[in-house]
């Protein structure tokens, strides 16, 4: 009987080391792909909005499609810090590029996507232009749970719906007027 039970353990070790390690290691490596290319294609995008000073429908639409090449679903967070032009110069020597003195206002995702024409029939616009010296950031978490996370979830005992192993943020100013 004794040597039974150890013979069940032992095929048992062996399942797990010949099956589950090696799918929990290629998930993970799945996810460092996925989030290397989310990454690459984030930093792309705000590049991209920094150098032309716009936000195209086009270019957004190449920034989604790349992110849901991975096979992932995510949610894109925006946001433009647009410089205000007139901060209200109190005097003949002030100017809007002293230090302290740049007022920014905000848009954020919803604002530009409906600026874009996003989900609009007949858009007015397919673009959004931007002028030197505003701020553009961009933020994706992947909302969907990977196979790597469940994983996880079922050995380690790792639970939560705010737990995600795909993300990336990007930021930077404005250098161009957009034309």
């Amino acid at each position: 009987m004794g040597d039974t039970l150890i013979t069940v353990v032992a095929i048992f070790l062996a399942a797990v080391l010949m099956f589950v390690f090696p799918l929990m290691s290629i998930s993970e490596r799945n996810d460092d792909i996925s989030q290397l290319a989310v990454y690459t294609a984030t930093v792309d995008f705000v590049d991209n909005i920094r150098s032309t000073g716009k936000i195209t429908l086009d270019n957004y639409d190449k920034y989604i499609q790349t992110l849901s090449a991975t096979g992932n679903s995510y949610d894109v967070e925006m946001s433009v810090k647009v410089l205000d032009e007139n901060p209200g110069k109190k005097g003949a020597e002030a100017t809007g590029a002293k230090i302290g003195e740049n007022i920014y206002w905000t848009m954020y995702t919803s604002q530009i996507e409906e600026e874009l024409g996003i989900g609009q029939a007949n858009p007015r616009s397919t673009e959004k232009l931007l002028k030197e010296g505003d701020i553009v950031s961009v933020d994706v978490k992947n909302t969907n749970t990977t196979i790597a996370q469940m994983l996880k979830n079922f050995f380690y005992s790792i639970s939560g719906n705010d737990t995600y192993s795909i993300e990336a943020s990007h930021s930077g100013v404005v250098m161009t007027n957009g034309k």
